[in-house]
């Protein structure tokens, strides 16, 4: 009996198109010419949005796979392609011949070093040839993203990418226009994945009508800004402490910097230190030894820049052995747990006799940090204030570490709120 393999599929290019029938025809040619020298296993896939011409026809004439999209719009076209695309990279590009094939080694050849690879216009080197009113409004566009969102891109609308496939699983997108383009970078960056911006020189299309409607597309984009910003602005967004260290907010920024000043001074000297929650703060990367933890891996994702070694799980079960760390850090996590003692213990446990635990939390004990919540929890909906579920105060917390061997030496304030202990265990 002979079996039938399936062949796996490396690349998968995505092709939305709308009467493109003549462009079409130009382009898969040169992108089999391109891609089967670094790629011998793909597909292309063409997104026919109900064109009139023979763009579906002339596709499958040239082996292609077309699919017919069900959602209107731009961004129905993509999610059509990310839904049936069999590839563990995806590429994506307009099917007007803007997108010259032959830069797709460029992106290639990047893979490694990003998740996302975006071929960009806006970065050194990068170029646009268009009208100048569209130059401006897509430059003004893109600004407008980055700088309201605190986005480290340049091009935010260019469709021209590189994805793992990874990073688009089970990644819920919402628009359908244009401004998918956005939400997709907006949403993996969120999640922690890196992407890259590699310079592209971008040309105009050599025939048939552009597809834009101004008005809609003003609106759409409005609105997938409002709803980014609620994401950015959020604690889902995997950046959150880290753009917080650089806030604009005088206060926050003021909070971030306070708090890894304190934690780093206390943990100075340790040779083994355990940060249990380390999340997107800067002080993993402060402390002289450190191996980060935290139950979310998009936190984790984000924190690779450090270079140092992570691991993802919870503090109610930390994977490492008893007495292993002469320095464990705690800081802002347990407030956001239920009461219980397995994280204290847990917190104990890993910790070697003379070891110091450094352990921050708010103070419920006065009138400082409940005030300071209730105004936060107005101002930055979203944020951190919201997940509070246990309040300490500063009496119970130590009561509860002297009971398991923790002999307290230090406590710092950070504006009579939030206070840091140092503990020895005894």
């Amino acid at each position: 009996m002979i079996l039938a393999v399936e062949a796996v599929v490396n690349l998968s290019i995505i092709i939305p198109a709308l009467n493109e029938e003549r462009n079409v025809a130009e382009l898969i040619p040169k992108l089999r010419k391109v891609i089967s020298p670094i790629s011998p296993e793909y597909e292309i896939i063409v997104v026919d949005g109900g064109s009139t011409d023979d763009t579906a026809a002339t596709a499958r004439a040239l082996e292609a796979k077309v699919t017919m999209q069900k959602e209107k719009g731009y961004g129905g076209a993509l999610k059509e392609g990310f839904c049936i695309a069999q590839g563990d990279y995806i590429l994506t590009l307009d099917g007007d011949l803007s997108h010259d094939p032959s830069f797709i080694p460029d992106l290639w050849r990047e893979r490694a070093e990003a998740e996302i690879v975006v071929a960009s216009r806006y970065v050194t080197e990068g170029s646009a040839r268009m009208p100048i009113t569209r130059r401006f409004l897509s430059r003004a566009l893109n600004m407008f993203f980055a700088s309201g969102l605190s986005l480290p891109l340049k091009d935010l609308s260019s469709g021209f990418r590189l994805y793992h496939a990874a990073t688009l699983r089970d990644l819920e997108l919402s628009s359908s226009d244009f401004d998918i383009l956005q939400e997709v970078v907006i949403k993996c960056h969120s999640q922690g994945w890196h992407i890259k911006e590699v310079p592209f020189h971008y040309l105009p299309r050599t025939r048939g009508t552009s597809h834009v409607s101004l008005l809609r597309f003003g609106i759409s984009y409005l609105s997938t800004f409002m709803r980014m910003w609620r994401l950015r602005n959020s604690t889902l967004s995997a950046d959150y402490d880290d753009r917080a260290f650089d806030s604009i907010i005088p206060l926050q920024r003021y909070w971030q910097r306070r708090r890894y000043r304190i934690v780093t001074e206390m943990a100075r000297g340790a040779h083994a230190t355990l940060d249990v929650g380390c999340g997107s703060s800067r002080i993993l990367g402060g402390l002289e030894s450190g191996i980060g933890v935290d139950v979310q891996a998009a936190k984790l994702r984000y924190v690779r820049k450090l270079g140092r070694p992570l691991v993802n799980a919870s503090i109610f079960a930390l994977p490492f052995r008893d007495a292993a760390f002469d320095c464990v850090v705690c800081s802002e996590v347990i407030e956001h747990l239920p009461p219980g003692d397995e994280p204290f213990d847990e917190l104990s446990r890993v910790l070697a006799q003379g070891g110091q635990l450094v352990i921050g939390t708010p103070d419920y004990g006065g009138i400082w940090w409940p005030t300071i919540e209730r105004l936060y929890g107005f101002f930055a909906p979203g944020g951190y204030a919201e997940e509070h579920i246990t309040r300490y105060t500063r009496r119970s917390l130590i009561e509860l570490l002297e009971r398991r061997g923790l002999v307290l030496q230090d406590c710092r304030y950070i504006l009579r709120s939030e206070m840091i202990l140092l503990f020895t265990k005894q």
